[in-house]
């Protein structure tokens, strides 16, 4: 790869526009709504220990008796619910006894009147889905509604469902629409109902218990796992669509028991000066670091920016391909922790260019032996913090329950928190934190210090801790 004298300028515009909208974020307008194109840091939800949240209690609704089977599988769609919400920070478990699933979570962001009730509504519905052929339902003398339609498919049978712009042809124009993915279950009733009614102006209507939610007319059959419903959507009422037919996978009705706030465990004050400290801490290094290493020690301080930038941009679900986390008092642990490899990483490479220096070769040598060596002690440290954060956030397939449990009865019960939340958000916080040294400690640093080097005023060794011959 060739390095070049605009490189530098390059890979500084790069981290300057990646820092800014990371914790500026980019809103954009649709109609009379105004929603979040990239979050920025005032988007970030934070976590109970922080910010307190809700506590709230789900039984079977009408009194029906859910075996034990039922309560593990309703538990284990709401956490996935909270997880696709980015509420890493919560606590979901079931009591057997008395049928009762007992679920807690932190605060929306920027929530000021903190009514519990409200918030409930955010983990969605807890009726029944089901897709049912054509519109047809019974009323009886209260006026209540009962769809009598064949069900084709019920919430068990939904992978997932998701809002997307979507272009037919290069003809028509782009619309919202909600894509459906169906599960094996579901394939051969939806493809039967599809060949049944395509054609014929009938439709597959979608009903949460006794509520018509969608009625899209089928088009064409359709055979394979998925689906697209069209129709006259926004991008949030087809995200809301979306996120009913997620939520209507329960094996039972649901309704709520009871709810209350939780008061924080440490509160905003600790956040700010828990930033405080951190801003002051940033500082005293960038001035240690320039002042050790000056010219390698500069580009670390611009390096150590971009990846507290990329650590923030996870939390807010900045890249596409993943969501975002609940900041807590233990994830922004994480985030001083990664820090703190970072520094150690551009320490390690700032001491190898001087011993290159001083035993003689020339810069631009000094230069590419030192980043090459001092990678695999870099690396070796980062891999093992690697392993540690996977194993923390239970990605290696163990069930979280047994961090749970294992974790419940270890130190972290002394700070009255949950012990999955809290080691989660640490583990994901940390990983996300290395992997941004790679990226900005070790490859963007090493493009900035190699194309500064092209520059005839900075070719004197001095700048780069050695000492001019």
């Amino acid at each position: 790869m060739k390095i070049g004298k605009s490189t530098f300028f390059i890979v500084v515009v790069l981290i300057s526009l990646f820092t800014f909208s990371s914790i500026v974020g980019l809103d954009y307008s649709f109609g009379d709504t105004t929603e979040p194109r990239i979050k920025g840091v005032d988007d970030i939800r934070l976590g109970i220990d922080i910010k307190g949240g809700v506590d709230v209690t789900f039984a079977p609704a009408d009194d029906y008796d859910a075996d034990e089977n039922q309560l593990d599988a309703a538990t284990a769609i709401i956490k996935a619910r909270l997880s696709s919400l980015g509420i890493t920070d919560n606590e979901v478990y079931s009591d057997n006894d008395s049928d009762r699933i007992i679920v807690r979570f932190p605060w929306q962001v920027g929530e000021t009147d903190f009514d519990p009730e409200s918030a409930v509504k955010e983990l969605g519905e807890m009726a029944e889905l089901t897709f049912r052929k054509g519109k047809d339902y019974d009323t009886d003398e209260e006026g209540n509604i009962t769809p009598t339609g064949e069900i084709v498919l019920t919430g068990s049978d939904i992978s997932k469902a998701e809002p997307q712009y979507y272009q037919a042809s290069q003809n028509s124009e782009p619309q919202w629409v909600v894509s459906l993915e169906l599960n094996e279950s579901g394939v051969a009733s939806f493809t039967n109902a599809t060949r049944e009614l395509a054609g014929t102006g009938e439709c597959i209507s979608i009903w949460m218990d006794d509520e018509m939610i969608s009625a899209p007319t089928v088009n064409s059959v359709i055979t394979d796992s998925s689906a697209i419903i069209e129709g006259n959507f926004t991008a949030s009422s087809s995200k809301d669509l979306a996120d009913k037919i997620n939520g209507g996978a329960l094996p039972f009705k649901m309704e709520t028991k009871s709810f209350k706030t939780i008061s924080p465990t440490m509160g905003e004050g600790s956040l700010d000066a828990i930033l405080l400290a951190a801003a002051i801490a940033f500082c005293f290094i960038a001035v240690y670091m320039i002042f050790l290493y000056r010219l390698p020690g500069c580009v670390a301080v611009i390096a150590l920016i971009g990846q507290v930038a990329g650590s923030i941009a996870a939390i807010t679900g900045w890249f596409w391909f993943m969501n975002g986390s609940t900041l807590t008092i233990p994830g922004i642990a994480g985030i001083i922790l990664a820090v703190g490899m970072g520094v150690d990483a551009n320490i390690i490479t700032g001491e190898r260019i001087k011993e290159e220096i001083r035993a003689g070769k020339n810069l631009d040598s000094a230069i590419r032996v030192a980043y090459k060596r001092a990678f695999s002690a870099i690396l070796d440290g980062n891999i093992t913090n690697v392993i540690i954060a996977v194993i923390l956030m239970g990605a290696f397939g163990v069930p979280s329950s047994f961090f749970s449990n294992l974790l419940n009865k270890s130190v972290f019960r002394m700070f009255g928190a949950t012990a999955e939340g809290v080691v989660y958000s640490f583990g994901f916080t940390l990983l996300a934190g290395v992997v941004c040294n790679f990226i900005f400690g070790v490859f963007a640093s090493r493009l900035m210090v190699t194309s500064l080097s092209k520059f005839k005023c900075f070719r004197n060794k001095k700048l780069y801790g050695g000492e001019e011959k």
